[in-house]
């Protein structure tokens, strides 16, 4: 594992190679103490113009088939991410480079603008960050989520949006706005309560009472919020299903929804590399009780299993989390956004609409 100094502040604990590369490489002490003299670990970012935006998925059990990320990799750096395997695609380890070496796709609003004004389309929710965070430490400076909302905006456009950072309520100016016109609704995951797991499991995201008082402030301002308990590892943070959809009730938000945690292809190391140096004493029981939901597999991939498991485990957490809905009062109302009010944008030097 790559040594801890390099490393600080960060959430995986090597960087090994992708499944598609040829060669396994690995840092390798001399006896020269060679090893002290590399750098640590910093971000880069790297601009990516995409060439085209909106994603589309068929998943049946996704609540979206469109989507929309800002950024590919992830500077919060959290552990269980199901979506640093993907990283592999771009010749980077899943490890350490996803937190490490990010891409901005700096022409993603004027992309989404082009793509909302071709005749053919037809307005269905855009799922902002349903991969990697939009509201990562980077957007403060890139600001390409911003952007993508303003187009939104004008286009009158539906829009749900996941993030576990509290940056979101830097746009409550514009989530206000499409709010007053059943436009948006705004999930924030919440994995714990307890800032010193939070801090080894999600390094560089918002402490767990800033997400709530995110939370708080947005059901304030009168825009839809939602939380996510999300991922539920088993043996480290589904005691806390209960007192986070207190919490959550409590700062404003109406509903909640939870995804077990996932291990997929590289994950599944990078994982166990985190719970040996941070939890030695339960890695065992949570890696075997994990596998009881997966039919004695790290992870199924199968719809509908992949993000809720299966045996006597999943089904206690499905009860628990049934019944704490039921006491918090959550998941009362079906809120669903319009499309009735989109407006395609006009491209430039387009014909403007007559009425």
């Amino acid at each position: 594992m790559t040594d801890a100094e390099r490393r600080r502040g960060r959430g995986a604990r090597s960087n090994r190679v992708g499944r598609f590369e040829s060669q396994q490489r690995q840092d390798w002490d001399d006896g020269w103490d060679s090893l002290a003299e590399l750098d640590a670990f910093k971000t880069e970012v790297r601009i990516e113009p995409a060439k085209s935006i909106i994603a589309k998925n068929d998943s049946p059990d996704l609540s979206f088939d469109q989507s929309i990320n800002p950024y590919r990799g992830c500077e919060h750096g959290c552990v269980y991410c199901y979506a640093r395997p993907g990283h592999s695609y771009l010749g980077h380890s899943p490890g350490l480079d996803f937190e490490t070496k990010l891409y901005a796709k700096t022409n993603a609003a004027a992309l989404l603008e082009k793509e909302l004004a071709a005749r053919t389309y037809v307005p269905k929710t855009i799922a902002l960050g349903a991969v990697t965070d939009p509201y990562q430490p980077i957007e403060r400076q890139y600001r390409i989520s911003r952007e993508i909302l303003e187009v939104l905006d004008r286009a009158s456009h539906p829009v749900g949006i996941v993030t576990k950072s509290a940056l979101v309520v830097r746009d409550i100016d514009i989530l206000q706005r499409l709010a007053a016109r059943g436009l948006v609704k705004v999930a924030v995951s919440v994995t714990t309560l307890d800032a010193k797991v939070a801090r080894a499991m999600e390094p560089r995201a918002a402490a767990p009472e800033r997400r709530i008082a995110a939370l708080r402030q947005l059901s304030a301002a009168g825009i839809p919020t939602q939380v996510m308990v999300a991922p539920i590892i088993p043996g480290l943070n589904d005691h806390e299903i209960e007192a986070i959809l207190d919490a959550a009730r409590d700062a404003g938000a109406q509903d909640a929804g939870y995804v077990l945690l996932r291990l997929p292809l590289e994950l599944k190391e990078i994982f166990r590399e985190w719970l040996a140096t941070e939890f030695p004493d339960r890695a065992t029981r949570i890696i075997k009780i994990l596998q009881s939901m997966h039919g004695g597999r790290d992870y199924t991939a199968e719809f509908g299993l992949r993000q809720r498991g299966s045996g006597p485990f999943a089904e206690l957490i499905a009860s628990r989390f049934r019944l704490a809905l039921a006491r918090c009062g959550m998941n009362r109302r079906h809120l669903t956004l319009r499309t009735d009010l989109f407006r395609a944008p006009v491209p430039k030097g387009g014909q403007m609409r007559l009425l």
